[in-house]
């Protein structure tokens, strides 16, 4: 019955390109006309067919995971550009568009974060260890958005060059007061009082990444102008000149976008600027994947626009600059994967296969997302007042080359 019926449902999806599937029985059939992306799976297991049939895209990652799912030549990146891509074409049928369409109705209702929801969801994720995170990340643990001013930049040029742009937006003068939400490692704050005699207060809610951030900021001898605390932003009650975040929104959870834009009115002074990194959709909202939300970031949530403006507008806030970053995270990702993949005997003796397996899932299926799914990343530029910005970009560029370059160094 469940063969039948996942036969019937890919005969329906895929309407260009072409996948070739090996049964548990050992027969093998094609669906597609061919061309464009290709790819070829085995199905080693009849349980994986009902989940398959019932809830795709949570089984789908799940399948692969647990090893009843096989890509052939490990070409996931591929099978999840043809599935995308003939999803977006309509092939799915009817009753999945109903469940879609509910999921995307209740999203703000099963989205709610208050602090302890907030705190047990940062953990699922940054509380891994941070050995995992260095054979990976670049060698200052940025975990966000690289920034290619260049193509042929290496990730350690990008990622400097990345906090460099955000300086720049900030408009940051010597001993200016910055929040740090969602400091993470603490890279961002060590760039921001080393490089532009900033005071940074960073806080967090992952311990793992509280103690790593501290202990950066002793040993380069910053602990007199860096402050990290295991603190949800929504206690804090000072005011500060300069507020950045960034790779934090995304964990907000759609209701409480007000709540947040209103706290950075309220933190912010009255000349003060802020900068909020996050991804974002280009396109209208859509519910988080459920092999996401279950595996990676539990009540994490990927905003339109549209979930955003009304939320800043309500706050007061001057939208001073919005700037989009379109082909920056694709090739952010890829490095992530190919160095995750070079390391793979070393995580090996970490963790087990389902967990290897599940994170190349995450980290291809993000790379994925960005190049077919209409994901970018959102930079807003916010103030009290009107002037505090600059009328004009032409500051932003004023620096060189050269001068992004020394900050990745």
């Amino acid at each position: 019955m469940w063969e039948q019926m996942l036969d019937r449902l890919l005969r329906q999806l895929i309407v260009m390109g072409r996948l070739d599937v090996t049964w548990p029985d050992g027969r093998r059939q094609s669906y597609g006309p061919g061309g464009q992306v290709e790819a070829a799976i085995t199905l080693t297991d009849e349980t994986a067919l009902r989940p398959l049939c019932l809830r795709p895209v949570l089984a789908l990652g799940e399948a692969y995971m647990d090893g009843t799912l096989v890509v052939e030549d490990d070409r996931l990146y591929e099978l999840l550009t043809l599935l995308v891509r003939n999803q977006n074409a309509g092939g799915m049928p009817g009753w999945h568009d109903l469940v879609y369409r509910f999921r995307n109705a209740i999203r703000g209702f099963v989205l709610r974060n208050d602090p302890r929801t907030s705190r047990r969801n940062v953990a699922h994720h940054y509380d891994l260890s941070d050995d995992l995170y260095r054979l990976f990340l670049d060698d200052d643990m940025q975990y966000s958005c690289a920034y290619f001013a260049r193509p042929d930049m290496t990730l350690e040029e990008a990622q400097g060059a990345k906090k460099a742009h955000i300086a720049g937006k900030l408009l940051l003068e010597p001993d200016q007061h910055v929040l740090d939400i969602g400091c993470g490692w603490g890279g961002m704050a060590l760039t921001l009082a080393r490089d532009y005699g900033a005071r940074v207060t960073g806080v967090t809610l992952s311990e793992n990444q509280l103690a790593t951030a501290r202990a950066r900021a002793e040993a380069a001898g910053l602990s007199d102008r860096i402050e990290f605390r295991l603190l949800d932003y929504r206690k804090l009650d000072e005011r500060f000149d300069r507020i950045v975040s960034v790779g934090m929104l995304e964990h907000v959870g759609l209701p409480h976008f007000r709540e947040y834009f209103g706290k950075v009115h309220d933190l912010l002074s009255d000349d003060g600027v802020a900068l909020i990194h996050t991804i974002g959709r280009t396109v209208p909202p859509s519910p988080t994947s459920p092999w996401m939300d279950k595996y990676i970031f539990p009540g994490g949530y990927i905003p339109s626009l549209s979930d955003l403006a009304p939320a800043i507008e309500r706050n007061d806030l001057w939208m001073a600059d919005i700037e989009v970053w379109r082909g920056h995270y694709g090739p952010t990702l890829n490095h992530w994967r190919r160095r995750f993949d070079a390391q793979i005997d070393r995580i090996r003796e970490m963790y087990d296969d389902r967990f290897i397996r599940m994170f190349r899932f995450y980290l291809i299926a993000s790379e994925m997302a960005f190049e077919e799914q209409g994901q970018a990343v959102f930079h807003f530029q916010l103030s009290r007042r009107q002037h505090v910005v600059p009328a004009t970009r032409n500051y932003l560029y004023a620096a060189t080359e050269s001068d992004m370059l020394r900050a990745a160094e």
